[in-house]
């Protein structure tokens, strides 16, 4: 009772509802019972109904509004169940009436649907699965798109090869040539073709390590053709083989500052195939990958 007091749109609304059902029950209570009322009258009824709540309450609004306490909302959700309960009195087109009637939201931000969605993918472990895969996706893309694209300056300091960044530092420059390119590629290729990765990344370090070093030649062609150095260039293997994609690839890493071995190590060989192991017993060892040992 005390709502009703201190609402008279909730007091009206009441009201007229049971004013309808009653007016029903007496006009065709046969037609009732079995869900049977015409449609026609039905829809007068409702008509009616409607229009007398509507108009008292637009009434009410505009009284409220004089008043400095405007009910608009309040309004809108008595409309809403009235349309609503009206409705149900049509069996078959129940379904279709609310799905026409449907309450949509208003003003809805497009900044706020953003926010949602990003609030969903975040609390959703999948989606940051997905986004972390994408990522390295984008790592390995660039990674690919500079082994393709192989390095053809190199820095060189006394002690090591530096990186692009370090070239300030640089005692020596050497600018590789698409012959020097393509023939580092077959000695790792003829020197290591059964051997990992790493191993192909390695021998090419070695390879650039002795073109640092003062006690070496100093260009490739002169490093990898210097007498009793590679043995593919002794039996002829060298001019052989073409190289594939790993010994590529070990290449431009190898070019680009990717370092298997350390900067001072400039002498491999395999432990099983080698006849001649003065290196083996006269060099430091450094590392073995794969059937290769390295010294410096």
């Amino acid at each position: 009772m005390l709502i009703f007091k201190q609402n008279r749109c909730i007091a009206l609304l009441v009201g007229v509802i049971l004013v309808c059902f009653s007016a029903i029950s007496l006009m065709q209570p046969n037609q009732v019972a079995e869900g049977k009322i015409d449609n026609v009258q039905m829809d007068k009824l409702q008509s009616t109904s409607r229009a007398s709540v509507i108009s008292y309450l637009q009434e009410d609004s505009i009284s409220s509004k004089t008043r400095g306490t405007t009910k608009v909302s309040q309004t809108n959700k008595l409309y809403n169940t009235v349309n609503l309960f009206s409705s149900t009195w049509k069996p078959k087109q129940n379904v279709e009436w609310l799905s026409k009637n449907k309450i949509k939201p208003q003003n809805t931000s497009q900044a706020s649907i953003v926010r949602v969605k990003a609030d969903v993918a975040q609390s959703n472990p999948a989606a940051q699965k997905a986004t972390a895969k994408k990522s390295a996706q984008t790592v390995v893309k660039t990674v690919s798109a500079s082994q393709k694209n192989p390095l053809t300056t190199l820095y060189f300091s006394r002690t090591e090869l530096l990186s692009q960044e370090q070239q300030s530092k640089a005692t020596r420059r050497y600018a590789v040539s698409e012959e020097e390119l393509l023939l580092l590629q077959k000695i790792v290729m003829a020197e290591a073709e059964g051997e990992p990765y790493q191993g192909k990344v390695a021998v090419a370090n070695v390879v650039l390590n002795r073109l640092r070093s003062a006690n070496f030649p100093d260009t490739i062609y002169k490093v990898i053709y210097q007498k009793h150095q590679f043995s593919p260039v002794a039996n002829g293997r060298l001019k052989r083989v073409n190289p594939n994609d790993d010994s590529i690839k070990a290449v431009n890493a190898a070019l680009s500052g990717v370092k298997e071995v350390p900067d001072n190590t400039y002498y491999f060989l395999s432990l099983k195939l080698a006849q001649d192991l003065t290196v083996h017993h006269s060099q430091e060892y450094v590392k073995t990958i794969g059937n290769h040992t390295f010294y410096k």
